[in-house]
């Protein structure tokens, strides 16, 4: 209880909330109200009438046993405010809740459904020097029903496991899953933050899932949030009839989305959200989380200009230090943080010590240099190379997430500049581009065969496409590339080590081509972009004393669309006194990855 008060818990959820008990016993009800003048539990047991819970410890709890109470029953605490006031919640350490606009409580077994993935688990291991290749989902827009359904866990574990394991991606992170009201919050506003969201099924469901994932080789990350919660009276705000989990001051209860800021100077939060994030690696064996909204808990309200709330990131630092010790492997990710230093730097080193940090810059240049004209590229030269800048200064992944997807005016496609068949040859030379750069790589679902509307989480993606000559071939290119970049150790061993890279080519001398060199303890990959729409003929590359190259990627090759039969090809170096040269002919919106024989 101390560690609770104290803000040191982490396995709170297995004290609170609704527990079965052995042999029918029934189920003993938990929950923290230390505002409440008395406290009810109210459902299917009982016909939803009052059954009171006795205060215990210190007051600050109440506990109650129901024998009537069974796995998959309906609840919900009735909190009086005083001896007449009351306002009926679901469980803020429920296990499940109903399909909105339902908002009960559901008991859940955690422990009825047995994993069969140990041989992954005692595989897992540090994730920096190794392929990290992550596919973004968000199932209830993935694949519909002809109804326009939903898929259950079970059904999209046939499903979508096997269509990422064979695109060749060997990660999946899920949009969050834990309960929300709103479909269009897509999960970022929570109810339940321990109920995997009923639209989907159950609990056992969602372990399934994971579970089948594992066993065909795939990691799992889920979206996570720790800085806010949804407003609905049902949920966390006002939950003993005063703040608990949120600020009481106006001025910073209420985010600019409407949502619940947490209060994060409370021990009681700290161990609420920290046992948030145990709890879906502990009970559901994900690989990691991703957290959203980052600069909520780093500045007051988001703002720099306000300062920064240094017992949010007192937090963030006790936190991912107690989930590294519980789980060393595990991958910890910030979403756009803003600027602020030290993201990914070791807590010991005065940094908050996540995993990775999503970089946002990069997005921007990358997305606004593929809508200039290549005219407009060639003034704007510099907008490329400008990443290796900073890179080093964090662990950085590149994501083309469902914020590209969603939150312009175009899809990540229509946004290339140019006529519809020189957009496909465009975006294979800039996915390219991206799985060169260092860093480990994120793409939102429907990238991969040229998505073309804004998604929005309320149809399924265009599948359609998948039955056109164009879409098709960037598939499969996707599909070839993802297992190229899985295979060759060049592309990622060594993204944090400023050996693993070096430009051959970042000089502004008229034209729009690059080129680059990844290095690996053993692979070298030399590699070449045109984003320009003529051809350059004899382009030097530079290769030091590599004596000869193979051209093992091409984006032209004309199984992806392009105008270049593929075929196994030496190409021999020139000897120079200042290093052996290749003498390239590089088609039009074209990207080589060339590797040292």
């Amino acid at each position: 209880m101390q560690d609770f008060y104290d803000g040191n818990s982490f396995e709170a959820y297995k004290y609170l909330g609704a527990h079965l008990l052995p042999e029918g016993q029934g189920t003993v009800f938990r929950t923290f109200a230390p505002n409440a003048a008395k406290v009810a539990v109210i459902g299917e047991f009982n016909d939803f009438k009052e059954t009171f819970l006795k205060p215990v410890y210190d007051g600050n709890f109440y506990e109650g046993v129901i024998p009537e109470a069974a796995e998959g029953m309906r609840y919900k605490y009735r909190i009086y405010k005083n001896d007449r006031e009351f306002c009926d919640h679901c469980d803020p350490y429920g296990f499940g809740m109903e399909v909105r606009p339902g908002h009960c409580s559901i008991i859940r077994d955690l422990t009825s459904y047995q994993f069969e993935d140990e041989a992954w688990i005692a595989a897992r291991k540090d994730s920096k020097k190794n392929p990290v290749n992550i596919y973004e989902v968000h199932l209830g827009s993935f694949r519909k029903k002809k109804d326009g359904s939903w898929f259950t866990y079970e059904e999209l574990a046939e499903e979508l496991v096997a269509y990422v394991k064979q695109e060749g991606y060997n990660y999946v992170e899920f949009m969050p899953l834990a309960e929300h009201p709103l479909d269009e919050s897509w999960g970022y506003q929570n109810t339940g933050f321990f109920s995997p969201t009923a639209r989907y099924g159950t609990a056992v469901g969602l372990k399934k899932l994971v579970d089948s994932c594992h066993r065909s080789g795939i990691g799992v990350i889920m979206d996570c949030m720790m800085a806010c919660f949804a407003i609905d009276n049902y949920g966390l705000a006002d939950y003993d009839g005063q703040p608990l989990y949120e600020y009481p001051h106006k001025d910073v209860a209420v985010n600019e989305w409407g949502s619940c800021n947490f209060i994060h100077s409370r021990g009681e939060v700290r161990s609420f959200l920290q046992s948030v994030a145990n709890y879906w690696l502990e009970e559901y064996h994900f690989d990691g989380l991703r957290f959203g909204n980052i600069n909520r808990l780093l500045y007051w309200q988001g703002d720099k200009h306000r300062g920064v709330n240094g017992s949010a990131i007192d937090f963030v630092k006790r936190m991912n230090q107690g989930i590294r010790k519980r789980f060393p492997h595990c991958i910890l990710m910030a979403g756009n943080t803003d600027g602020f230093p030290k993201i990914t730097k070791e807590i010991s080193q005065g940094g908050l010590g996540f995993d990775y940090k999503w970089d946002s810059n990069w997005v921007e240049d990358i997305l606004k240099y593929m809508a200039y004209s290549p005219q407009m590229r060639k003034k704007q030269y510099y907008i490329l190379p400008f990443s290796m800048v900073y890179f080093y200064d964090e662990s950085f992944m590149l994501a083309l997430s469902h914020d590209e997807a969603a939150h312009r005016q175009t899809s990540v496609f229509q946004g290339i500049y140019g006529e519809t068949q020189d957009k496909f040859a465009q975006a294979r030379v800039m996915y390219m581009y991206m799985y060169a750069h260092p860093g480990k790589v994120l793409n939102f679902m429907g990238n991969e065969f040229a998505q073309s509307k804004v998604w929005s989480g309320k149809e399924e993606l265009s599948w359609e496409l998948e039955d056109q000559e164009e879409p098709k071939k960037l598939q499969y290119f996707f599909k070839k590339l993802n297992e190229l970049y899985v295979r060759e150790s060049a592309l990622y061993e060594k993204d944090y080590e400023e050996e693993g890279f070096s430009w051959l080519d970042c000089q502004k001398n008229g034209n729009c081509m690059y080129a680059l060199q990844r290095k690996g303890s053993s692979e070298v990959v030399y590699c070449v972009f045109n984003f320009d729409q003529e051809s350059v003929k004899d382009y030097v590359l530079n290769v030091g004393e590599t004596e000869a190259v193979q051209v093992i990627f091409s984006s032209d090759w004309d199984s992806f669309g392009g105008g270049t039969k593929q075929e196994t090809m030496w190409l021999a170096a020139e000897k120079k006194a200042g290093g052996n040269q290749l003498i390239l002919d590089v088609p039009r919106y074209t990207a080589l990855y060339l590797k040292k024989k």
